[in-house]
């Protein structure tokens, strides 16, 4: 028994952290983002209060109150946010919820389908779709085909909702699809059991459990739709310009730094409030796959105005569906949800897929379908010293970005995990700080600030710039990672004599190694896809693939632009089949 005792204390002694706890690994990732992005920002917002001449001024903030363009811009930012994630859920549920019924390993192909959209290039995507949908298109060929004339679906509204709902729809659906995959399934059995029919039991019981993901998936989408600009820059008219733009043109072409502050501080205080409002309701420590009860009285009555508003909905769609059975449903025998999401997937990869043979033209223009077959712009862009400069210099920053971010992002993660401090809610959000924020914003503090530390124009600011935009993706998968590692093993191997460095290095990092390769992964993809904090730190002078695809659709479209695109696709699928080889494979047991 006393033998016992004294093995005890001695793996006490051995796993004891510092006085302030596990906290202390946090540190070098605190300090990063507190340099890097806590106090940019902090400069944007004093820049916001002071005109040219030093003195203090609302003046900029007051132009939003008024009838002039900028209030109709900001109108304009939030109406296309607001219909673009309604859309994204409308579409994204039924996907995901799709995807949550398959077998694990079915379930698993199949997302990287979707995967491979939500990490395919927003500048690409675009791009395809303004070939694709142009005067003399595809699009317009086959409408004409049909009979339909005179349609044009480009530059307006509709197209750039429809543009913006494609690139963030797999967003969606990747942060409802954990919610679901966590929910019992039997429970709606159950409730059939008592009586309720297959509308009542899935919006009575499933879909009240899935709300935490669709709230996640929605302020997720809001936050990144207020800050888009390629989407309505290349699709859009000057009617649906938006404030990411219109801080684009304040600080790069007009030099108001005043104005295109306020503008960002505006956003800011939008993607704030957004998360504010989530963190009453489900808390923010649910986007990491963590359910927290509700615990204040407005979320009690908000709860409680949702489940009447759910209860309303499911007593029309059983009235709905008795009406389908009892009509279609005897002669339709077709699994209307499998075919949406067939369709759906269609859509997504669509344009990404489409710039393949658009690479192969032998033409000097890009169509769809190609004139011919050539590998002739492949061989512009390798003999291309501004191609080939470009993708090794994106290269060289995605591998210090995957690399750093998971340094950092390893330690965060372990900090919060072993924490039992109060200050692990403040570290979880400080964590989340860059997600909660646009990224045009982080772009131009980060700009002003790099600006004076001569950073600009260098593949420090920029690998800088990128490891503050990847570090939140790279942060919540390590630290799901975390959350499902056995800590009994660390446990047996302290009782054994291990150290609490030994117990990390041999037994902790090497059982999360999948999640440490998908990390790196998402790091890197982060840092090579990522265009507009290359924009502004790269001066003009250090262009990466995306900057580089940028310039050439403003300046001077030509086939080489899809060769490069298609290039970056094939890296994208490289790395997600490496991710999907490092993954520990599950073992079955036999009895």
């Amino acid at each position: 028994m006393t033998s016992l005792i004294e093995i005890s204390k001695k793996e006490r002694r051995t796993l004891q952290w510092p006085r302030f706890g596990a906290l202390w690994l946090a540190l070098p990732g605190v300090l990063f983002l507190l340099l890097f992005l806590i106090w940019p920002s902090l400069r944007i917002f004093s820049l916001s209060l002071f005109d040219r001449s030093g003195q203090l001024s609302f003046a900029a903030f007051a132009r939003f109150f008024g009838t002039g363009v900028y209030n109709r811009v900001l109108l304009n930012t939030f109406n296309i946010a607001f219909w673009t994630t309604a859309w994204c859920l409308l579409l994204g549920y039924p996907l995901a919820y799709w995807l949550a019924g398959l077998s694990k390993r079915t379930q698993q192909v199949v997302s990287l389908l979707v995967l491979l959209s939500f990490w395919s290039s927003t500048l690409v995507k675009n791009f395809t779709w303004l070939i694709l949908l142009g005067r003399n298109g595809f699009a317009e060929n086959i409408m004409q085909a049909l009979g339909f004339s005179s349609l044009h679906f480009l530059f307006n509204r509709d197209i750039v909702i429809f543009a913006m709902v494609h690139t963030l729809l797999p967003l969606a659906v990747v942060t409802m699809l954990p919610v679901m995959n966590q929910l019992d399934r039997r429970l709606t059995l159950a409730a059939a059991t008592l009586g309720a029919d297959r509308a009542q039991a899935f919006w009575r019981v499933y879909f009240t459990q899935s709300m935490r993901g669709v709230a996640a998936a929605g302020l997720l989408v809001f936050i990144s739709s207020l800050g888009f600009f390629i989407t309505p820059t290349f699709l859009g008219s000057p009617r649906e310009m938006m404030l990411g733009q219109m801080i684009i043109m304040q600080i790069n072409e007009l030099q108001n730094w005043q104005l295109g502050s306020a503008l960002a501080v505006v956003l800011v205080l939008a993607a704030l409030i957004s998360c504010a409002v989530y963190n009453l309701i489900f808390g923010l420590s649910s986007l990491a796959g963590e359910s927290q009860p509700s615990r204040s009285s407005h979320s009690r009555v908000l709860r409680l105005m949702g489940l009447a508003l759910v209860k309303t909905i499911a007593g029309i769609s059983s009235l709905i569906v008795r009406i389908y059975d009892a009509s279609l449903g005897r002669v339709l025998r077709v699994n209307l949800l499998g075919v949406y999401a067939c369709l759906a997937i269609f859509v997504l990869l669509f344009p990404v897929l489409a710039v393949i043979p658009m690479s192969f033209t032998s033409g000097s223009f890009l169509t769809f379908p190609p004139q011919g077959f050539s590998l002739k712009w492949f061989d512009v862009w390798f003999n291309s010293p501004l191609w080939v400069g470009a993708t090794l210099r994106s290269f060289g920053i995605g591998i210090v970005v995957g690399l750093i971010t998971c340094v950092l992002g390893t330690l965060a993660a372990l900090s919060v995990v072993r924490s039992n401090s109060r200050a692990r809610g403040w570290l979880f959000f400080l964590f989340l700080l860059p997600m909660m924020i646009p990224s045009i914003v982080i772009a131009i503090a980060l700009f002003y600030f790099a600006a004076q530390l001569g950073l600009v124009a260098t593949n420090t600011g920029i690998a800088i710039g990128h490891v503050v935009i990847a570090l939140p993706m790279v942060f919540v998968i390590l630290l799901t990672t975390f959350q499902g590692h056995d800590w009994r093993l660390d446990h047996a191997a302290a009782t054994l004599g291990a150290n609490k460095l030994q117990v990390l290095w041999r037994v902790t990092l090497p059982s999360i190694k999948g999640g440490l390769a998908a990390a790196f992964v998402i790091g890197f993809l982060t840092s090579f896809e990522e265009l507009t904090v290359a924009l502004f730190m790269g001066g003009g002078m250090k262009t990466t693939i995306p900057k580089q695809m940028w310039d050439d659709i403003l300046l001077q479209v030509s086939p080489t632009l899809a060769a490069a695109s298609t290039m970056v696709l094939l890296v994208v699928v490289v790395l997600f089949a490496a991710m999907q080889a490092v993954k520990p494979r599950t073992k079955r047991v036999s009895n």
